[in-house]
């Protein structure tokens, strides 16, 4: 069977084609709209639905270019959450071509296809997987979510004001890094010596030792814009004030991110931690997981998904719809986005 996955949840104009067997990635396009929201620091809800709208038929024929649209199987598109006229486009272009091609539609909820990106890469036989304690965080979400099975979700914890990728593009844009935040703080961040830092800075870790699963990041990014207008124009524009800000940002997220996360995962004793979401393409947070799954010799499986199965993508969105297929519908009018989609 081929499967074919839409994704417009927010700028990322995505369709993938699946074949079920062994989960075979056919295509996987990606048009992004990076470069457009740049100078406004931020995506545009209304001009990214004018891309995708723009994107949508291109993409779709470089994703079915090997094969004829008649052999599409089934169709799986995203519902929510996301920005809602962006959600719209991706839906109505699947009601449409469901129409003409007389094919069944499975609505995706964008937060388990994250956590089933992990799918995407084969796991071992020996890999137990349930129960896991899931981490989705991207520019909009940061959730902490008990998997009992597929389709068997209770969310255990999550922001109660910015997400983490919000988080980063906020102290971003007050550093006049760019946009994209978390890539830019990333590659500051990486550029940071102790050693040659003459700049002495310590942010606070929200939430972090709290009695909870929740996260909060609103109050570091406060802390990032103080700091800030506390210096010098000088300091301000100095590249060691930059680089050592930006790796003290990346690590205050990385730190709260995973002592929650490992916290959960000791305290509801599951066998594995899954990571999704955009964030989770940022390389030391990977690392740092591994590293602190091994120092603390806890005997659980981690999974991350590649790097171009963490951001946006529909290739996830076509593996969810294989597990999810006994939902496919052929009432596409009850079909409806849902910006504010809840697992």
């Amino acid at each position: 069977m081929y499967i074919l996955g839409i994704d417009t949840s927010c700028d990322d104009t995505c369709i993938s084609l699946i074949k079920t067997k062994n989960f075979e990635i056919i295509s996987n396009i990606v048009s992004s709209q990076v470069k457009i929201h740049q100078k406004y620091g931020g995506v545009y809800p209304f001009l990214a639905k004018r891309e995708h709208l723009r994107n949508l038929p291109v993409v779709f024929k470089k994703a079915v270019k090997n094969i004829g649209p008649s052999e599409i199987d089934l169709i799986g598109a995203t519902v929510g959450p996301g920005l809602e006229p962006c959600l719209w486009t991706g839906i109505n272009f699947a009601k449409d071509l469901a129409e003409k091609l007389n094919k069944l539609i499975v609505p995706i909820n964008h937060i388990e296809a994250h956590i089933l990106a992990n799918c995407l890469r084969p796991i071992r036989k020996n890999q137990k997987l349930f129960p896991s304690v899931c981490l989705v965080v991207s520019g909009g979400h940061t959730q902490l979510i008990l998997m009992s099975e597929v389709g068997k979700y209770k969310l255990i914890g999550e922001t109660r004001d910015d997400a983490a990728g919000e988080c980063f593009d906020k102290t971003a844009r007050i550093l006049g890094l760019g946009y994209p935040g978390g890539p830019a703080i990333a590659a500051a961040a990486a550029k940071f010596k102790i050693q040659n830092s003459k700049f002495k800075i310590h942010l606070p870790r929200p939430m972090i030792h709290q009695k909870n699963y929740d996260f909060s990041f609103s109050g570091l990014k406060t802390a990032v814009l103080y700091d800030f207008q506390s210096r010098t124009e000088e300091e301000r524009r100095a590249k060691k004030y930059l680089q050592t800000m930006a790796f003290e940002i990346q690590q205050a997220i990385i730190d709260v991110l995973i002592y929650k996360t490992i916290r959960a995962a000791k305290d509801y004793k599951v066998k594995s931690i899954i990571l999704g979401g955009g964030v989770a393409a940022n390389d030391e947070l990977r690392r740092q997981f591994i590293l602190h799954l091994k120092s603390k010799i806890l005997n659980l499986n981690f999974f991350v998904p590649p790097k171009k199965f963490s951001t946006d993508n529909a290739a996830m969105i076509a593996l969810t719809a294989i597990f999810h297929r006994k939902k496919a519908t052929k009432n596409w009018q009850k079909i409806k986005a849902d910006a504010n989609l809840k697992i």
